[in-house]
């Protein structure tokens, strides 16, 4: 069963992916701090293959998450590449969730992924808790190699308890006579 995130869930990840968006910067190499307009050029594909590959990049991530439980079977989208031409550029974003087989687990399920993700090539560049009344953990970490951004929201109160998670590539080009699909 697929599962579409409902206009308010996807105003909230769209928000999300423009706040955190992909922040790495080419040139320097930094992450976190760049403009999300100087996303980084991922290369050359069409907007299918580019959903397939955040798509992969988050089965990484459930990987690494390394606790029993089940992953939301939510679809990849594509958005506007902030800065670049809309009829040639895009990125693509994968909103879904994590929902740990005991809730007792999710604490280990964020420590294992502050952990885990710096050994495979992720920066942690945000661990702390947001200013909501939940005070959500919150983690942001980049892959400057790979030009995707992760944002994971540990939701502890929600029923069931949860993480949140939303993976946005850098900036694809399509290849030549081809357009952007939305989806």
């Amino acid at each position: 069963m697929k599962i579409k995130p409902g206009a308010p869930a996807l105003l909230v990840s769209l928000a999300l992916l423009t706040l955190t968006g992909c922040g790495m910067n080419d040139s320097s190499g930094s992450s976190g701090s760049a403009d999300p307009a100087e996303a980084p050029l991922v290369g050359t594909s069409t907007s299918r293959d580019a959903a397939g590959a955040v798509e992969r990049v988050s089965s990484e991530l459930y990987d690494l998450i390394g606790v029993k439980g089940k992953g939301s079977d939510s679809r990849s989208g594509v958005m506007e590449c902030e800065g670049k031409d809309p009829a040639t550029h895009f990125k693509v974003f994968h909103p879904w969730s994590f929902y740990p087989a005991s809730a007792d687990q999710l604490d280990e399920a964020m420590e294992r992924l502050k952990t885990e993700l710096p050994k495979h090539g992720w920066k942690v560049v945000r661990y702390e808790p947001d200013t909501s009344q939940a005070k959500n953990l919150n983690l942001t970490a980049d892959n400057t190699e790979k030009k995707y951004s992760v944002s994971v929201v540990q939701m502890k109160k929600n029923d069931p308890p949860k993480l949140s998670l939303t993976v946005v590539s850098g900036c694809y080009r399509v290849p030549e006579g081809k357009e952007v699909e939305r989806f």
